[in-house]
């Protein structure tokens, strides 16, 4: 019997540009989601499109979403408990940043704020004005990206922010910041998981991992597998992107008959020759 649910009327979508975002690959993802689920588990939450997608169906579930990412976690709790505030926050930061951009998107990289409105906005405006949309720190954890060659960015998405606001309200779904280790404990049967880490590179010079102080490195992709492992004997469906990389095919080869090879862009390039053309993993235990 499929799951019933129904459509929300503004549906929220991704407000920061994520390396490795799945926007552009919802078609082919949904097709092995499962019909029908009692608990969603994202612990690699980034732009979170995947989960947008789902929870604006209205689906009868409970979710549990998560990232290690403290701004970004942040971030989505702002969204969801103080947005007007955020959206106040973000039109002085466009205002500020059309008078002199170059200026002032350097002012705000460097800026190290401590109160929670000024922590977010800050994190969407640097997405939106960085330099290909793209989150990333060196080990200290600052970010580092240069501006972004963009004639008028759209800074302030205010009806998407209360699209989210609005999705992100009922007591059902859960935000935390913290390990997908410790994201997955309770995983049982009847539930599903879809995991979205950063990808294991597939040469020297792919090797982007930076999300946070620390880069998510091969003996990481090596604990998801303990994970993915655990996760199938507790009887949960699960579900992985990752690179075609001889790494994780060798990893996962004992569920070769759950591997699939999708086409995919790779938005977040510094050439753009290089955002097409690129095949990646879709590994499922189901």
């Amino acid at each position: 019997m499929k799951q019933e649910y129904q459509v929300i009327a503004v549906a929220p979508k991704p407000f920061v540009k994520w390396a490795g975002g799945k926007r552009q690959l919802l078609p082919v993802i949904t097709r092995h989601i499962p019909d029908r689920f009692e608990r969603y588990y994202e612990p690699f939450l980034g732009g979170g499109a995947v989960f947008f997608n789902l929870v604006s169906q209205d689906r009868k579930a409970k979710w549990f979403i998560s990232d290690v990412n403290y701004d970004l976690i942040l971030s989505y709790t702002t969204i969801r408990d103080r947005v007007k505030e955020l959206i106040s926050t973000l039109e002085a930061h466009a205002a500020n940043y059309f008078k002199s951009p170059n200026t002032y998107y350097y002012k705000m990289r460097k800026n190290n704020p401590k109160d929670q409105i000024d922590k977010a906005s800050r994190l969407v405006f640097l997405n939106k004005t960085c330099f290909n949309g793209l989150y990333r720190v060196n080990s200290k954890g600052k970010f580092n990206v240069p501006l972004g060659r963009y004639v008028h960015p759209n800074i302030v998405n205010k009806e998407n922010l209360l699209a989210i606001s609005r999705v992100l309200q009922p007591k059902n779904i859960s935000i935390k910041c913290q390990d997908f280790e410790d994201a997955l404990k309770n995983v049982g049967v009847g539930d599903f998981v879809y995991l979205d880490p950063p990808y294991q590179p597939v040469s020297a010079t792919a090797n982007f991992t930076s999300y946070t102080g620390r880069n998510f490195d091969y003996q990481d992709q090596k604990r998801l597998f303990a994970k993915f492992k655990s996760l199938d004997r507790k009887g949960a469906k699960v579900l992985l992107s990752n690179s075609k990389s001889k790494e994780i095919l060798d990893l996962f080869k004992e569920f070769a008959k759950g591997i699939i090879e999708i086409n995919a862009n790779r938005f977040i390039n510094s050439v753009s020759q290089k955002r097409i053309g690129h095949t990646e993993l879709l590994i499922k235990n189901f």
